[in-house]
């Protein structure tokens, strides 16, 4: 685990507040916030992530499903 981190004040002291009214430890919401940008600035690891999710789903087919994405995808713009 790591613990040095130099923040601007304003931005501490909004966490503070932030936790305070949360119930959270500021640990925890330093670190919930960082992880939900790591997620929006990493879009790799999301499509991994989602690859992964599909692979363990399976590849059933259902033929309505096909047709109807099928149908869904011939009507969209591109």
């Amino acid at each position: 685990m790591k613990t040095a981190v130099s923040i601007p004040d304003d931005v501490y002291e909004g966490a503070e507040r932030l936790a305070r009214r949360t119930k959270k430890s500021r640990s925890r919401l330093f670190s919930d916030a960082l992880r939900e940008y790591l997620a929006h600035h990493a879009p790799d690891e999301v499509t991994e992530a989602m690859n992964r999710v599909c692979a363990d789903a399976g590849q059933a087919k259902n033929p309505f499903v096909s047709s109807a994405a099928r149908r869904i995808l011939e009507r969209s713009e591109w």
